[in-house]
């Protein structure tokens, strides 16, 4: 990560307004014996200069640091995989995990100053919506380290970030689909502008391609990585005149929709149609047939991501503002080889 804009402090605030460091403590203080327009002077650039107040000395020493992990979407299966790979590393690292859903910061620097002045040493963001420029420079000034999670674009080098490969797990998705003698196998993925879902679908279609196999129109749709755009897509494909006899889905959330989707047209899995999904969440393995999907390494992910955070707010150096962990293909009882389906 670039160097930090440096943090100001009082004696920058006091050269500014022309006063002495003790006098703008006062103000800080809420002290009376200070005249009002040098208080209203002194007030105006502690917000100016995005002044962040040290965080106060520890008086129990066996107190720990504190890193938070915002969220701005729904606590599911997946999101609670990630929180128990932060929650574990920081029990190992004596370090205190808070979890909180990210709200809509209309003040940046008043939410990162916010964070400092509670205590964090650093944020970890699990986000469906990326982070404006403007939180990102407000926490950069304040020098608060930022590590994203599971990225849902390719982060600048301002932001540090981890996350799997995504491109490999598609192609190891559709390779195994492959293997079992599937030729129409659909896509159904997340937001079709995030980076992570154009992975997915791009290992997808790299597979087919090796193998001379078409993608019908239609094979592919794309919604967000929830179940009930699992429900709606894969009935979707379903319903074409040729459908498919296998399909990739981008989250096991979404299929677990497809699944739905199948049994309310009278399919059986895998007899009739294949399934893979992406994540290896909880939910995979208690599907009925539990899921084969591409494992996401979440837990993992998670305690990288506080570990990086931790060296971050160190002062040390980092080999990579982003990492990727390896993908698995976990083979269960939702494919079969298409000789099995009554569609082929």
């Amino acid at each position: 990560m670039p160097a930090s804009p440096r943090r100001a402090t009082l004696a920058t605030v006091a050269a500014s307004a022309g006063v002495s460091v003790a006098t703008v403590s006062k103000v800080l203080n809420g002290r009376s014996d200070v005249a009002p327009a040098t208080r209203s002077l002194v007030e105006s650039l502690l917000r100016e200069h995005d002044y962040v107040a040290p965080p106060p000395r520890r008086a129990d020493p066996v107190a720990t640091d504190t890193v938070e992990v915002q969220f701005d979407g729904d606590f599911n299966a997946y999101s609670t995989e990630i929180i128990q790979g932060v929650v574990e590393a920081g029990a190992e690292l004596g370090v205190g995990i808070v979890v909180s859903a990210r709200k809509k910061a209309d003040n940046p620097a008043a939410w990162a100053r916010g964070l400092v002045a509670a205590g964090r040493r650093a944020l970890l963001s699990v986000t469906s919506h990326e982070l404006t420029n403007q939180q990102i420079t407000a926490l950069a000034r304040v020098q608060l380290p930022l590590v994203v999670l599971d990225p849902l674009n390719m982060p600048h080098a301002r932001v540090t970030s981890i996350g799997s490969t995504n491109f490999a797990g598609g192609l190891a998705a559709t390779q195994h689909l492959l293997s079992l003698g599937h030729r129409r196998i659909a896509y159904i993925g997340g937001p079709a502008t995030a980076a992570c879902n154009q992975a997915r679908m791009h290992g997808y279609r790299a597979a087919l391609e090796a193998e001379g196999v078409p993608v019908p129109p239609g094979y592919t749709r794309f919604g967000h990585f929830h179940y009930q755009d699992g429900l709606e897509s894969g009935g979707a494909v379903l319903d074409l005149p040729e459908p498919p006899t296998a399909i990739f889905v981008g989250c096991d959330e979404s299929a677990l929709g497809v699944m739905e989707a199948a049994r309310m047209r009278g399919l059986r899995i895998p007899e009739d149609l294949s399934i893979v999904g992406f994540d290896d969440t909880q939910i995979a393995r208690m599907a009925s047939p539990p899921l084969t999907t591409v494992r996401q390494p979440l837990r993992e992910m998670g305690a990288v991501a506080l570990r990086t955070a931790l060296r971050l707010a160190a002062g040390e150096k980092i080999d990579s503002h982003h990492v990727e962990l390896a993908t698995e293909l976990i083979v269960r009882g939702s494919t079969a080889d298409v000789t099995c389906s009554e569609h082929a």
